[in-house]
């Protein structure tokens, strides 16, 4: 390709024919008079109307990429969907940061109300002891159960909360005791002898709030199997209500906290753990009266909701729209080197007219609108869903700041960075897939020999926490320090183990990765010089034609085919006449 005036070698293949045909048929001139038209007119016309055909579809191939600033240049049209994508955004962050403000009211009352349980039905607990919290002696069993007792019946004196006791109709719901043992065992450690019955019963007592004994006093045929005793389970529902959603204008919503304390005893090591955890359901207050506020912020708050969905919808149907297209664009362009051409369009071609950025933007609509109407709920107090609408709307409110990044492409100096990840995505899938295996028997290596010497290898998944933060540098020495030296054999398997990991993923399997995208990204500056590296490039370029020549405005149904480059024309069609 020489200029700009040029046309490609696949456009000149019909001319070409064309002029042997009038070679091969040169003695008929003289056979037809000078007003008849000469036999080849009609197919020097088909000639003619097929490089049209082809320059039109370049044409609208070219229109397709261009930005928005450019198809107004061309066809006058105005930028409507970059106008929503950044209406969009902006309503978008303000949704979620309304609504992550309101889910950080929810989960401060859910830990404080923790930490206060914690603090109220643990004897002698103190902040951050949850590891080491655990009792040695039976007695210290007892009486921690009894200090549970006292303290649940006790509530209504103690609490500096609104707690209250759940109710069953006019009854109060008790506080339930569960041991769970095996159910017959005699174990003689002195004379390495045992007979167990692995069969698990549960042995449970009901306790009632208003009534507080100690237990051994209410109950006392209950007896702790403490030689075949599993664990011991006490279980109550407390309920509360989260009153600082009124100054910000929401109603309070209504907690039930199921406290289940465990008094974990399956290893049978001397050492019995201790924990609490609670179970929250969140429900709708029944009978509520707020005074000195007004509801019309909740209903303006489900009408800014109902503003979001419609602008996401909109967006949702002109990105499909655009995906559509590009599809019918990429088929029309299929046919035409098909049939014109004789060759196949290559895959790498022909996903260049799927916009992977109108894809993201329709799974971040799909996203918020779900979110939205989750959201939606969670104000009229139909759900409580919190957790799954903040994922819906967290990961659209994500997807629609990463599509920013597709309107800083437009700009030459900020698109390499989009044209590297994208050329590089494939090259570091398949280098990550590689990778992983190597990584991943380290992991199970680490968890076989070394979990029962070192806390950072007792479970896979602190095997891969721990490796990962050795591969970025972190936590580094610790890991080499807090080695148990109780085996020799181990300890030098360890030093061998954790050297050869650090080395090899360090400096090799980092250094190749970190290669191969410097590589890309200079492969990318070099092709940013303007010279065409695709066949649909190359087919592109043939066109010269402006955004704002004009021609872009004509019908796209009829041939724009017949005023494109029609000086181009004119000179082809003056030289097969001479030369004929």
């Amino acid at each position: 390709m020489q200029g700009a005036d040029q046309v490609s070698e696949c456009d000149l293949l019909c001319i070409i024919q064309q002029c042997s045909d009038m070679e091969e048929s040169s003695d008929l001139y003289d056979v037809y008079e000078t007003n008849d038209p000469p036999p080849w007119a009609d197919n020097q016309h088909q000639c003619l109307e097929d490089l049209d055909n082809a320059d039109g579809l370049r044409r609208k191939i070219k229109y397709y990429f261009m930005n928005p600033c450019e198809k107004y240049h061309a066809r006058g049209r105005k930028p409507w969907k970059l106008v929503l994508q950044i209406v969009k955004i902006a309503i978008i962050t303000i949704q979620l940061v309304s609504f992550g403000l309101s889910n950080q009211m929810v989960v401060t009352f859910k830990e404080e109300n923790l930490i206060a349980f914690k603090h109220l039905f643990l004897k002698d607990y103190v902040d951050g002891g949850m590891d080491t919290y655990a009792v040695y002696r039976q007695t210290d069993v007892y009486d921690h159960i009894d200090y549970i007792l006292e303290q649940y019946g006790h509530l209504h004196n103690i609490t500096v909360g609104n707690h209250a006791y759940e109710k069953n109709g006019a009854l109060y719901t008790p506080l339930s005791v569960c041991q769970q043992f095996y159910r017959n065992g005699t174990i003689y450690p002195g004379n390495e002898t045992f007979e167990i019955d692995a069969q698990v019963e549960t042995d449970c007592i009901k306790v009632y709030p208003m009534y507080h004994p100690s237990l051994q006093e209410a109950f006392p045929q209950f007896e702790l199997h403490f030689k075949r005793m599993i664990s011991v389970k006490i279980t109550f529902v407390l309920k509360a209500i989260n009153l600082q959603t009124v100054r910000h204008r929401e109603l309070p919503d209504c907690y039930d906290f199921t406290v289940i304390i465990t008094f974990n005893n399956e290893a049978h090591s001397g050492r019995i753990k201790v924990d609490l955890e609670n179970d929250v359901d969140i429900n709708e207050c029944r009978d509520w009266k707020v005074t000195g506020a007004s509801a019309r912020n909740i209903y303006l708050t489900v009408l800014f909701d109902c503003l979001i969905i419609i602008t996401c919808i909109t967006s949702f149907s002109l990105c499909t729209r655009s995906v559509i297209n590009g599809i019918q664009l990429q088929l029309e362009y299929t046919l035409y080197c098909k049939n014109d051409c004789g060759k196949e369009v290559p895959w790498s071609d022909k996903l260049e007219f799927v916009n992977g950025w109108y894809i993201l933007i329709i799974v971040s609509d799909t996203l918020t609108i779900i979110g939205s109407i989750l959201k939606i709920e969670i104000q009229t107090k139909v759900l409580t869903s919190y957790d799954v609408c903040s994922i819906f709307l967290g990961t659209g409110t994500m997807f629609v700041w990463i599509g920013v990044i597709r309107y800083m492409g437009y700009f030459r100096k900020y698109n390499i960075l989009i044209l590297t990840l994208r050329a590089a995505f494939p090259n570091v899938i398949r280098f990550i897939c590689c990778a992983g295996i190597i990584y991943l028997s380290y992991c199970f290596c680490g968890w076989i020999v070394l979990g029962p010497y070192h806390e950072k290898f007792r479970t896979l998944n602190t095997v891969s926490e721990c490796l990962f933060s050795l591969i970025n540098g972190d936590d580094m020495f610790p890991t080499f320090k807090n080695m148990k030296q109780k085996s020799s054999l181990v300890w030098i398997f360890s030093r061998v183990y954790l050297y050869t990991f650090v080395s090899l993923f360090i400096y090799m399997i980092l250094s190749l990765f970190i290669t191969l995208i410097t590589d890309t990204y200079d492969t990318i500056k070099q092709q940013q010089s303007g010279t065409p590296t695709s066949e649909l490039q190359k087919f592109m370029s043939v066109c010269k034609d402006l955004p704002n020549s004009g021609l872009y405005r004509l019908d796209e149904n009829k041939s724009c085919f017949l005023n494109c480059c029609s000086t181009r024309f004119t000179t082809l069609r003056e030289r097969l006449t001479s030369e004929a």
